[in-house]
């Protein structure tokens, strides 16, 4: 009966994360997850203070089932996004009127040390395109995956859901479909629409069925490609172009961002562009930026080479 509660518990919430705040399906079940992890504690931990019900939980109570997951060697950024699931779930209970006040409220978020992505050089990104083989098979196909993903600073989701009818390359846009289903037009340059439309030559050759004929990148077999295989692709591609760092699709988001800031661009712009919510998020292109500038004055700083 208490597990029948619980799930009914957080099936609700997941509808309250998808409705109200469009979350992406990733981040509801990553937000679910956590919670589930509560539900685990509560109903089989001898800390949890005599509460099965989530709904009766202290902040005592979820102090120490954050502790114990903390005792497991969980990371700081980890626990950032634990608190964060806490936060949003009893802030849910209190909206729905299921508490007076949400438990979760003085929870205090871990200093984490500012995450630097690693981003390619424009130099990297242009060696990673001009190696790819364009008389093999499918090289149409990735060399216009690369050029999207960095002409357009689309995660990998993006790039696998677009469709030729999101392309308007006569006004130079496309429409990008992003985190909880929200649509934003996005400029891309015309390396990317060029590699487009060779690729697109070569799609005619593919056998595809009609669920698939809108579907822009498409695999072997004529159906939609998924991500871990553009994950596989832009591997294979930065190997075989000697790249060693340790990049994905996502690393080349994080170079089109790091590039516009390094060349002015305005970081409203940019974040529009990402389809960032906050513009908190996209300022960390800033200090990536600050970041280079601060290695290249200790470089050359006189004094700062003698250290």
């Amino acid at each position: 009966m208490k597990r029948s509660f619980n799930n009914n518990l957080i099936a609700d919430f997941a509808s309250y994360l998808r409705l109200e705040r469009s979350l992406s399906l990733n981040s509801i079940n990553a937000y679910c997850s956590d919670i589930s992890k509560l539900v685990i504690f509560l109903e089989t931990s001898p800390d949890n203070g005599g509460i099965v019900n989530p709904e009766k939980a202290t902040p005592l109570v979820l102090s120490t089932f954050i502790a114990t997951l903390h005792s497991k060697n969980l990371s700081k950024r980890s626990q950032a996004r634990l608190i964060s699931s806490l936060k949003a779930f009893y802030r849910f209970l209190e909206i729905e009127g299921r508490v007076k006040e949400s438990a979760a409220e003085m929870l205090d978020f871990p200093k984490v040390k500012p995450y630097l992505p690693i981003v390619l050089s424009v130099g990297e990104v242009e060696i990673i395109i001009d190696g790819i083989d364009l008389s093999k098979d499918q090289g149409h196909r990735n060399r216009a995956i690369v050029e999207m993903l960095y002409s357009c600073g689309l995660r990998v989701s993006e790039l696998v859901n677009l469709r030729i009818s999101d392309l308007f390359f006569d006004e130079g846009f496309i429409r990008v479909t992003g985190k909880g289903s929200k649509q934003r037009l996005v400029p891309v340059g015309a390396p990317a629409v060029s590699a487009v439309k060779l690729y697109l030559e070569q799609r005619r050759t593919i056998k595809f069925s009609s669920k698939n004929e809108d579907t822009l990148f498409l695999n072997r077999r004529g159906g939609k490609l998924s991500r871990e295989m553009v994950f596989l692709i832009i591997k294979g591609e930065a190997k075989k172009a000697g790249i060693v760092k340790e990049i994905s699709p996502h690393t080349f988001r994080h170079s089109f961002a790091t590039h516009m800031v390094e060349n002015g661009a305005d970081l409203r712009v940019v974040q529009q562009m990402l389809g960032h919510e906050s513009i908190l998020t996209t300022e960390i292109y800033t200090h990536v930026n600050s970041e280079k500038w601060r290695e290249g004055i200790l470089r050359c700083h006189p004094r700062a080479k003698s250290l």
